[in-house]
């Protein structure tokens, strides 16, 4: 089971709260594609400033939306300005989808206190180096240390596709410390962040194991 089920889907509702939290049962279809739309034109804008995950919450006329960073600094800008151009960004952005004046939109930022234990952060940060070409093996050796020197109770990394340049494609693994999948209390945080290279697409998995949120 834990092989075949994305570890955060299984435990949402129990140490894990939904991304989107809205109910629509007369536009859920447009509700749904506005919120895929804001994402990946957001996940694209924030790229630079380490985002990792968008929460979006919405009410009758109100949409809040809350952008996790690693850098919050080069969001928020000098004075606000940065957050500004955000909202003038995002209020661009949902006219074009015809709700103009629909929504009171609200920005906020959240940092995240260490990027190395944020698996999308880490997958993001190998599936760079490996499109730079660097040795994978010593890619993820580096890595699960660094990520177990931060605090984490286990790591694992799974890479596969042409690694290297390699003619036939293959499977690498690291793992170091725990990482129990079946154990839905456990607070497992997973991402899967695909690699371009010049030879075809890597897929990089990385699940990491921290300690329960007091």
């Amino acid at each position: 089971m834990g092989q075949k089920v994305n570890p955060k889907i299984l435990r949402l509702g129990v140490g894990l709260n939904w991304t989107s939290r809205w109910f629509d049962d007369v536009k859920y279809k447009d509700t749904l594609l506005e919120d895929y739309i804001i994402r990946k034109s957001l996940m694209e804008r924030l790229k630079n400033a380490g985002i990792a995950e968008i929460d979006i919450e919405r009410s009758i006329n109100s949409i809040k939306i809350t952008a996790y960073v690693s850098k919050p600094g080069m969001v928020i800008g000098r004075g606000g300005t940065g957050l500004e151009e955000l909202k003038a960004f995002l209020s661009k952005l949902l006219d074009k989808k015809q709700v103009k004046n629909q929504y009171k939109i609200d920005t906020q930022v959240e940092p995240i206190k260490d990027p190395n234990l944020n698996a999308y952060l880490v997958g993001r940060n190998i599936s760079d180096q490996l499109a730079r070409r660097l040795p994978a093996k010593r890619v993820m050796k580096s890595t699960a240390e660094r990520v177990m020197a931060s605090g984490a109770q286990g790591v694992r990394i799974v890479l596969s596709g042409r690694i290297g340049g390699a003619e036939i494609g293959r499977r690498e693994k690291i793992q170091q410390g725990t990482v129990p999948l079946s154990t839905i209390r456990e607070n497992i945080d997973y991402a899967s962040v695909p690699s371009l290279t010049k030879k075809g697409y890597i897929g990089v998995k990385v699940w990491i194991h921290k300690e329960e949120e007091k």
